[in-house]
This record gives structure tokens, sequence and C-alpha cells, in this order.
């Protein structure tokens, strides 16, 4: 073989490898990479080792994503979140997906949570931060004394609905857009009625807990919140059983179980007796859901100022406008509890 032809070879061997070279790296980074569509959550500091094992299942080669991810300096980039991996796009469509913090937002939803710590383990289940680092934020005396809150109180900010958050938030992110999501669902409608029935929100929300824990019949909420309206306006206590339990647990701890309240429960010491307390306790007894809170700002009119489980009707009250009426129903109740053997 001639020097020429050689050189020819050469040439020849050269474009070939350099053509299989740039097709390879070619397909590195632009070829299609992702084999199915879903969800990965990148932790908050998560490094390129940390996301290999999230983003794995859903890659046909990883070393190529790895390999193209170190070219485009991911590692010192990387962000948390939940993102959303299409099918069928190249790993630096991916990277770039990743890198630019695009992330999908979680519906976050909560109800009817009995605790601040309920509602932090409840909240816990949906976002990155734990449960104490949100406790932590929501009972962060700096942030409730500069709102007026205080930690019994607390509860009563978090209208149970349901909210888009990103996946890493906070406990304080969380926290701060609750009282945004707060201070919007008090529109200047329910202020106003708020304003006419002389509560403020707080006493408002209080109250709507106690209608909450009465009746889980929507429909109820309306006229059982109109009764203790009634009472408040004419200066009788609430004599509201669920606030005697709230007392009870709150001195003998939340196992403590209570199927029946009892003559003698009715003397306890506490703030939230409301048999011994005229108008609404001091601060909410658990957490209320918003058809409870319009229940007290948009209540039924009527003339009730009694009422009692009803028998007839399980689930439902009966409701009375004298005490000789109120007498006959509870007595047929009691009746009804002891041959059930309900003692406590």
């Amino acid at each position: 073989m001639n020097k020429k032809k050689f050189i020819l070879l050469i040439i020849g061997l050269l474009l070939i490898i350099g053509g299989i070279f740039t097709y390879n790296t070619y397909n590195k980074i632009y070829a299609p990479n992702t084999i199915k569509e879903g969800y990965i959550y990148i932790k908050t500091n998560s490094n390129l080792d940390d996301l290999e094992k999230e983003i794995r299942p859903f890659l046909k080669r990883v070393k190529p994503f790895i390999w193209v991810a170190n070219r485009k300096e991911y590692n010192s980039k990387i962000r948390a979140g939940k993102f959303k991996i299409p099918k069928g796009i190249s790993n630096n469509d991916l990277i770039n997906l990743l890198r630019s913090g695009k992330q999908t937002p979680v519906k976050l939803v909560f109800n009817n949570q009995h605790s601040l710590e309920d509602l932090a383990g409840r909240v816990s289940e949906q976002i990155e931060a734990d449960s104490i680092s949100i406790l932590n934020a929501m009972l962060d005396n700096r942030f409730l004394t500069k709102e007026n809150f205080n930690q019994k109180t607390a509860l009563g900010m978090y209208v149970p609905n349901s909210y888009e958050f990103y996946w890493n938030s906070t406990g304080e992110d969380f926290r701060n857009k609750m009282f945004v999501e707060y201070n919007r669902f008090w529109t200047a409608k329910r202020i106003k009625k708020a304003r006419e029935l002389k509560l403020t929100r707080t006493q408002v929300i209080a109250l709507a807990s106690i209608v909450q824990k009465e009746t889980a019949k929507i429909y109820e909420r309306p006229i059982v919140a109109g009764l203790y309206l009634n009472r408040i306006k004419r200066r009788i206590p609430l004599q509201a059983d669920p606030t005697i339990i709230y007392a009870l647990k709150e001195k003998h701890g939340q196992d403590f179980v209570i199927k029946r309240v009892l003559l003698k429960d009715l003397k306890i010491k506490s703030p939230y007796n409301t048999y011994t307390n005229r108008g609404v306790p001091p601060s909410l007894i658990a957490m209320p859901d918003i058809s409870s809170i319009d229940a007290v700002l948009f209540s039924a009119k009527h003339n009730y100022i009694y009422m009692c489980a009803s028998v007839d009707k399980i689930g439902y009250h009966a409701f009375a406008s004298t005490l000789r009426k109120h007498n006959v129903n509870a007595a047929k109740y009691h009746r009804w509890m002891n041959q059930q053997g309900i003692n406590r």
C-alpha cells in the first residue's frame, strides 16, 4: 500500500470513528431516554446520587443521563420539588426541566383536625416538611403575637379546604400562605355579618367549632348555630356538651373516653364550661369546616333555645322553644341512653 492510500485510509478511519463518536455523543444528549411518564420528588439538599435513585425507574439508560448531567454541571444546581417526567424526552431536555425549577404543585387537603399537632401531621404527609417543623412554625410566638393569635386560637387560622403548594414548602411557607388564605376567606360580607352579630372572628370560629361538634349534618348546622345565637342574645349559657368534653379531655388527657356527659361533669372548673360560663368560649374546641363557620354567620332564624339528640331520627336533634317541651325530649333521650347501657 502506497503512502497516499495509507493516509486516505487513516483519514477514512478517523472520519468513521469521529462519526461514531459524534453520533453517540448526540444520542447521549438529544435522543429520547425517558420510558414512562410520572412524578419524582427531589428532596432539599439532594446530590446527583440521590437524584439518580429517584429518576432511575424513568430512564432507558442511566449512565448517559449522568454523563450529560455532569457536562451541564447540574450537580451544583439541583432544585428540590415535585417534577413531572414526560415520556420520550432527551437527557438534555430532562435536565433543563429539572434545573428550571418548574415543579408541579401538590394539592394539599385537610379538614376537621382536632389540634395543631393533628394538623401538622396531616400536612406533613403531603409536603416535604416534617410535622415538627410545621408545628414549630404554627406555634411561633413572634408570628402569633404579630397576627393577634395565641396558641389556643391559632388553629382557627387554618380554614379546611384544598390548596396548592409546592412539595418542598417549609413549615413557614405553609403557615404564611394559610394566613393569606385565612384573610382571603374573611370577605367583606363575612366580616360584616360577624359585626352584625357582635362577634369577633375568633368568636365566630369558636362558636362554629361547637356547631361542628354538635352535628355532622350540614343541613342542621344553621339551625344549631341559630339556637346558640338565641342563647347569647338572651344571656343564657350555651350549655353545649362538646365544650364539657373538651374541658374533660384537657384535664384527663386526649385518650379519656367520654360516651356520655354526666351531671357531675357539668361542674368542672374550666373557661370552656359553657354551663357555668356565659357567652362564647375563649377559643375553638376543634377545627370547624366552612359549612359550620357560615352556619354561624348566616344562621337560621327561629325561636329554639333547647335541643337534645333525637331518638326518632338518629344523628339529628330534637329542638324546642320551651323548657317543658325540651324536658320531654330530654327524658326520651335519657331513657334511650339507659336502655343502650351507655353510662360513660
